[in-house]
């Protein structure tokens, strides 16, 4: 399987859309009922938009021209302290799950959040999702917390867990202006 890594274009909107509606229809990982509204293609084009005006990585992994699957951040606050800071998500499309496309994607973010100077890298993962947990540990990130039923979804509560990642030097150094 030949799998490029590259920057997301607008040309890929609808098939992270697609891939972003998989996880919603199939309760996969955070989403499942969380959402109240369904993610416009416009939605997701200004998402990158601002993304890129941050200089913030938005990857798609490529494998012979089908998308399947991307990986992006986000600030993991707005407040200046939290600028080293990032929140991640990533996403795999049904088809291409358990062939290493997360194992490709979740370093290839790791590297470039790293590149950019920042410091540590968040994420919030359901408790349920085994192979997401999996994959965050064996790239490194630690469970640093449990949020006890922040979520209703499919009748039942369901934790978040959260996983943190230095990048660089961490927090071993004071970071550069």
């Amino acid at each position: 399987m030949n799998v490029l890594l590259r920057s997301s274009t607008d040309d890929d909107v609808e098939a992270m859309l697609d891939i972003y509606r998989q996880h919603i229809q199939q309760g996969i990982g955070d989403l499942g009922e969380y959402e109240a509204e369904p993610l416009r293609a416009e939605d997701l084009k200004q998402r990158r938009k601002n993304m890129r005006k941050r200089r913030l990585p938005h990857l798609v992994a490529d494998v012979d021209g089908v998308v399947a699957g991307y990986a992006y951040v986000v600030p993991f606050r707005k407040r200046p302290a939290y600028r080293y800071a990032l929140k991640h998500s990533i996403y795999v499309h049904s088809d291409f799950r358990r062939a290493g496309i997360g194992r490709q994607l979740l370093p290839a973010l790791i590297h470039a959040c790293a590149q950019a100077n920042y410091l540590q890298m968040i994420g919030y993962i359901d408790s349920t999702n085994a192979a997401s947990l999996r994959l965050h540990e064996a790239c490194g990130f630690q469970r640093v917390g449990l949020l006890k039923s922040v979520g209703f979804k499919y009748g039942q509560w369901t934790d978040s867990i959260m996983v943190q990642r230095s990048l660089g030097q961490g927090d071993g150094a004071i970071p550069a202006p």
